[in-house]
């Protein structure tokens, strides 16, 4: 079995997948902080007792502390299981919950101090043009897509006065959707900005 793991926003979501990818069990929780506290009892509750083959954890970008619990949690059951262990690019899954569109779409998940982190996407969710982390201000001018999908959706579409918005969160059910470059990452944190913190000068 497979098990696919994000907590990059708001949301703690988890998927069970067969070998062949099939849809075996999911959960999608918002719940803004305490994924460190919810996404073991989640996982334990959805497999009953089962252990995964292979795990796939979610590196961001996104919330520093939820990346870093996601990313913990499947490590540690990976050497507990003898499991396989890839990452997958959180804003990638989050495109992929979007509706269909023939089109270029965006997604932007809110980030630290007002600004956001935004992929541009085709409708085969082929990454567009370069990762970013900007304030809405200085996205609207450089993302084209009509459709924006996202906690920072809103916030780009009304800084650009046009497109649509759906502020939606990331489902791990989603996973088999992302183009196999997508969802075979090294697994580690893809935090996109400088951390807040400095370390203080000598």
């Amino acid at each position: 079995m497979i098990l696919a793991l994000d907590t990059s926003t708001a949301a703690c979501t988890a998927a069970l997948f067969g070998a062949d990818g099939s849809l075996l069990a999911r959960a999608d929780e918002v719940i803004g902080r305490g994924h460190a506290e919810r996404l073991v009892p989640m996982i334990a509750e959805m497999l009953a007792g089962r252990t995964a083959d292979q795990i796939l954890v979610g590196c961001g970008p996104g919330s520093f502390t939820g990346l870093r619990v996601g990313i913990a949690a499947a490590h540690g059951m990976a050497i507990g299981w003898g499991a396989s262990l890839a990452g997958f690019s959180s804003l990638a899954l989050l495109a992929a919950s979007a509706p269909a569109t023939s089109g270029t779409l965006a997604a932007a998940m809110a980030g630290g101090h007002g600004e956001l982190f935004i992929q541009e996407y085709d409708a085969e969710l082929t990454p567009v043009g370069p990762l970013m982390n900007l304030p809405p201000a200085m996205a609207a001018k450089k993302v084209a897509a009509d459709l924006v999908v996202g906690s920072g959706a809103a916030a780009l579409v009304d800084a650009r006065g046009w497109g649509e918005a759906l502020g939606l969160l990331p489902s791990a059910a989603k996973l088999f959707s992302l183009p196999e470059p997508l969802r075979s990452l090294r697994p580690s944190p893809v935090y996109a900005r400088a951390p807040d913190a400095r370390p203080k000068a000598a």
